[in-house]
């Protein structure tokens, strides 16, 4: 069947269930889908000086650095000069991904799997390098990669070459949410059988001068400079702003009756997805978290879950002061009196805010909650802040096998995505 066919389909078809088979992440706290679990059971911050680049003019000079990372542990030299860090990060989170999902490409009708991913900044970062190379050298010192890699849409496209994918292929730029929309967008391709399998997720490599910097100067990110494992603290009334990151992180998504017929192991289902758009201000969330609590409906009543039915929730949690009392009204708002009995956590205390990837971190840390039972901690919560109330699980993880989690991302823009997982 061609896609056109599978389109004219749809209706008989009915609407398809999404299974979680692959996870592929480079994060700061590990490489792969079990360093990245073991990243999470050691429960402490991988925050650090910035060395990517001399952060020494700014008032934040903190990051979370991807280090040690070699991409010719995955891909051979001459795909890796093709590459720029971003693009690295976007491709072997998807080689992992696959392996990880064992699936076999050559197997499948490619038109029928696609390639979506989110991304803030895309290739800005190698951008700035190679002006800097133009400024000293001219024209001749540029890279000749220069115009492959600079735009976002690099990253689901060098995936999609990579792999021989034919299927849809968008990457969306939509800041902090944006790997949480591709998620969510690749699960509305394949639940309305536009594919049967998608490679989606999210990748950012922003630890440079300029990107830094731009961030460092409205002031959005935290100076703790001189206790950086302790600079991410979500909820936690001391916060001071976010700590930016860096990483990629991959899942493959299949429709149900194609991952069980070939024997994939399923880490989750992915069942509702969920977006809003504040419409108030390009930083500041809108009082009151209304479309922050409308898109987390959205999701619940995508999937058909009722609020009642959430066991734990994947927070935003970004460690600034405006989104994390806001993040909080919206769950009171859409949970009532049961906010208060569900788990919530942010795990952006480990790794910081890797802005487009964030939300395709979370969203593999939530399909690993519900296969492995353990709920991780909110890092440095140890001072709550009054206007942040329910259980942020602080400092320590939760043995918890939850059957339903919700995880958000709220970017800037006024930005919502929300997703909903079951457990397989």
């Amino acid at each position: 069947m061609n896609a056109a066919d599978a389109r004219t389909n749809v209706a008989s078809r009915g609407i398809r269930r999404v299974a979680i088979t692959g996870i592929g992440c480079v994060t700061p706290i590990g490489t792969g889908v079990d360093a990245l679990w073991n990243g999470l059971r050691a429960q402490q911050s991988v925050v650090g000086p910035a060395t990517r680049f001399d952060a020494s003019i700014f008032r934040s000079r903190c990051a979370a650095q991807v280090n040690g990372f070699d991409p010719e542990d995955y891909l051979d030299a001459k795909r890796v000069k093709r590459l720029d860090r971003f693009g690295q990060f976007s491709v072997v989170s998807a080689q992992l991904a696959l392996d990880d999902a064992a699936l076999d490409l050559t197997k499948e009708n490619c038109e029928h799997v696609g390639a979506m991913m989110g991304t803030a900044l895309g290739g800005v970062a190698y951008a700035e390098a190679q002006a800097a190379n133009f400024m000293t050298g001219g024209l001749r010192a540029v890279d000749a990669t220069l115009a492959l890699a600079v735009f976002g849409g690099s990253s689901s496209c060098n995936i999609a070459i990579e792999f021989g994918v034919q299927g849809p292929n968008v990457t969306n730029a939509m800041s902090c949410a944006s790997g949480t929309i591709a998620i969510g967008e690749a699960f509305r391709q394949v639940r309305d059988g536009y594919a049967d399998v998608m490679i989606a997720g999210g990748a950012e490599a922003p630890l440079a001068t300029l990107c830094f910097g731009a961030f460092a100067l409205i002031r959005a990110m935290s100076n703790r400079n001189d206790d950086p494992t302790r600079a991410s603290r979500p909820f936690d009334r001391d916060r001071d702003g976010f700590v930016m990151g860096e990483g990629g992180a991959v899942l493959i998504l299949e429709e149900w009756s194609h991952a069980v017929a070939r024997g994939a192991r399923i880490y989750a289902e992915l069942a509702g997805f969920g977006t809003s758009n504040d419409a108030h201000h390009m930083t500041a969330p809108l009082p009151g978290g209304a479309q922050a609590a409308r898109c987390m409906r959205q999701a619940l009543a995508d999937a058909s879950v009722a609020p009642e039915a959430v066991d734990y929730i994947n927070a935003h949690g970004s460690s600034t002061p405006l989104n994390d009392p806001t993040e909080t009204q919206a769950i009171r708002t859409v949970f009532g009196d049961d906010a208060y009995r569900i788990p919530v956590s942010s795990t952006k205390g480990y790794y910081g805010h890797a802005l487009g990837a964030s939300g395709a971190f979370e969203t593999a840390i939530s399909a690993l909650v519900l296969q492995r039972g353990w709920i991780p901690p909110t890092l440095n919560l140890d001072h709550p802040d009054e206007g942040c109330d329910l259980d942020y699980v602080p400092n320590v993880g939760r043995d918890l096998s939850p059957d339903v989690v919700l995880t958000n991302s709220f970017g800037f823009g006024g930005i919502n995505a929300s997703l909903v997982l079951k457990k397989a």
